[in-house]
């Protein structure tokens, strides 16, 4: 039997796989911070808090594989590396900042209705 709506399944699939490779805390602060211009490792590090080097470091190469950043490395002692957005990775800045911003003004709003919910199931 073949699905009735090939389009809609491979569309799912896309959207699936793109937002796990993009819906995960680090990537959206890492696509946020570099919105605002090439940074340094460093400065990226400490500019996001809380994120360990190691996972800056998946984080980085994950978006470049993808196409979203660019790494540059400076031939100077010691060597400067900069990340920034691609043409691809500023386009997904609005979508990111977008859904940023949404979570941020509505995390109390969501936290009462789980809140409800869990207090109607103990009731």
């Amino acid at each position: 039997m073949k699905p009735r709506h090939l389009h809609a399944s491979e569309d799912c699939r896309a959207v699936s796989e793109i937002l796990q490779r993009i819906g995960d805390k680090w990537s959206v602060l890492v696509v946020s911070r570099l919105g605002g211009g090439p940074m340094r490792f460093n400065e990226l590090r400490y500019a996001i808090g809380g994120i360990s080097q190691k996972m800056l470091t998946t984080t980085l190469r994950t978006l470049e594989r993808d196409g979203f950043v660019t790494r540059t490395v400076f031939p100077t002692i010691p060597p400067r590396v900069d990340y920034e957005l691609t043409p691809l990775g500023k386009e997904l800045l609005c979508p990111v900042k977008g859904l940023s911003d949404w979570a941020i003004n509505n995390i109390a709003r969501v936290n009462e209705a789980r809140q409800r919910f869990d207090a109607d199931r103990i009731s």
